[in-house]
């Protein structure tokens, strides 16, 4: 254990469990490490999202006309550029109720980030298949990109599972109920994602908008979710 950290509320009592624990390699560590970690992968995954708008080429007197056919590539970008700023502020919410990482934590933090490092690419592929003005493009290109949302919405499960079943690692005064309920955005989620993947075999623009509203989704339920019967119950 790190020096300097003290043990989360609930951990005092449970020295038995712990002993067997790290016994077995199951230490525990500060999580502000591994939060500053994760925001340099989101922040060099924000910015490579950029390079797929380009300024040329592009005959002569012919600038404004190119710039304008990029249309597509501008709304990827700023679709893109969204979602991982909802990654990010989600990912600052969760840990805002995490008080240590243990070694499942890190390994599933880590399948987060590698799915999320990813998005650049179907993004560069949804733009270039809407510029190219060919529907079967444009299916395949948005199925690839709603299946890897799915994908992430996964990862998002597992680390709300985990941190439901290790009440240790949990700050003081969240209880592992917030997130088994948030397991229940995270599955809405996945199904959203291969509704949308499906769609797209028949509506390409009605994918894309499932697509483009989700962040929207889980940047309003960013602090947690709640069914609208739930909402009077105060938030832990």
């Amino acid at each position: 254990m790190n020096a300097g950290w003290s043990r989360p509320a609930g951990a005092e009592g449970d020295d038995a469990a712990d002993g067997a624990e790290a016994a077995r390699g199951a230490r525990l560590s500060e999580p502000a490490r591994v939060e500053a970690f994760s925001d340099g992968v989101l922040a060099i995954v924000i910015t490579l999202l950029v390079l797929d708008l380009r300024a040329g080429p592009f005959r002569p007197g012919d600038m404004s006309e190119h710039l304008l056919r990029q249309w597509p590539a501008y709304l990827a970008y700023f679709a893109s550029f969204g979602y991982v700023g909802v990654i990010w502020v989600n990912h600052h919410q969760l840990f805002t109720r995490i008080a240590a990482v243990d070694l499942g934590l890190l390994w599933r933090n880590l399948a987060l980030l590698l799915v999320t490092s990813v998005l650049p690419f179907p993004t560069a592929v949804v733009s270039s298949a809407f510029q190219g003005k060919n529907h079967h493009d444009e299916v395949t290109a948005l199925v690839f990109y709603a299946l890897l949302a799915a994908v992430m919405a996964t990862t998002w499960l597992l680390l709300f599972h985990y941190l439901a079943t290790h009440e240790r690692l949990l700050a003081r005064r969240t209880a592992p109920s917030f997130f088994a309920a948030e397991r229940q955005r995270a599955l809405l989620g996945i199904l959203a994602y291969l509704l949308a993947a499906l769609l797209a075999l028949w509506l390409p623009l009605g994918s894309l908008l499932i697509i483009a509203m989700l962040p929207v989704f889980y940047g309003l339920t960013s602090e947690g979710w709640r069914w609208p019967w739930h909402r009077s119950r105060p938030a832990l």
